[in-house]
């Protein structure tokens, strides 16, 4: 059931599920908080907490000018809102850098990171530049061509793909526009997780064509009490294509169960 709070003038969208840890499930580009959804129904002992980010799902919008810094402080609204001090953060592709943004500028509220098929690294020149010219595109034909494309490269498994392409379509063009400029801009963010000492959990799809796994290998090397769970077969949707060994893999995380370590 959907909930909604205000943020820096925007009314944003949010659901709630169980009870315990609190775990804020930051979703990616171009979805909303349902991609969460498969794996619920395996979290015990959790508070999930699921936002749409603005602009996303049900959540209001703003026009592009605005960083990963404010998407952060959108979280941090959140977290105030619903009165919880510290939470743990899971954070897929662009919620991923969601969450490092928030760790960066509120270290003392993260009790612990995830990484869902992310990365730390900023963006080289030429995949800037990607970004800045799909969002022109988008501006003159809208996000049809989005929705075709990505739908095919989330995932291999063809009943997602129609899942996401449905998803895809029903978001709004000035949502991804603004997304993709905020992605461009966004800062490398591994000293974050190296100077952190909170838990690090990475999950990453064997087969993900979007942010290979050499990204997530790379941070595991760069920060080593990062764990790092290899998910086979599986794309850049850990979350829907392999929903109970990711919720597993973040179960252990929260609880410090090493032997869920991959």
């Amino acid at each position: 059931m959907s909930q909604f709070f205000n943020a820096q003038g925007l009314r944003l969208a949010f659901e709630t599920r169980g009870s315990g840890e609190p775990l804020l499930l930051i979703h990616g580009y171009p979805l909303t908080r349902v991609i969460w959804h498969p794996l619920l129904a395996s979290l015990k002992g959790v508070q999930a907490i699921l936002p749409d980010v603005r602009g996303f799902g049900e959540s209001e919008g703003a026009a592009p000018g605005f960083g990963m810094e404010e998407l952060a402080a959108d979280v941090n609204a959140l977290l105030d809102h619903l009165q919880i001090e510290r939470a743990f953060l899971a954070g897929h592709s662009m919620g991923g850098y969601i969450a490092l943004a928030f760790a960066r500028r509120y270290p003392q509220r993260v009790k612990g990171l995830a990484l869902i098929a992310s990365q730390a690294a900023a963006d080289p020149p030429e995949r800037r530049a990607a970004r800045l010219e799909t969002a022109e595109r988008i501006a003159r034909e809208g996000v049809t061509f989005v929705a075709e494309s990505m739908s095919q490269a989330l995932t291999p498994d063809e009943s997602l793909r129609r899942l996401l392409f449905t998803l895809i379509a029903r978001q709004h063009p000035q949502a991804l526009i603004a997304a993709l400029h905020a992605m461009a801009q966004r800062p490398d963010s591994l000293a974050v997780l190296q100077s952190g000492e909170f838990p690090l959990l990475l999950v990453h799809g064997q087969a993900d064509s979007l942010i290979p796994l050499t990204r997530a290998q790379e941070i595991r090397a760069a920060v080593p009490r990062a764990r790092l769970i290899e998910l086979p077969g599986v794309g850049h949707m850990p979350m829907m294509e392999a929903p109970q060994r990711t919720a597993q893999a973040l179960q252990a995380w929260i609880y410090g169960d090493e032997s869920q370590n991959g």
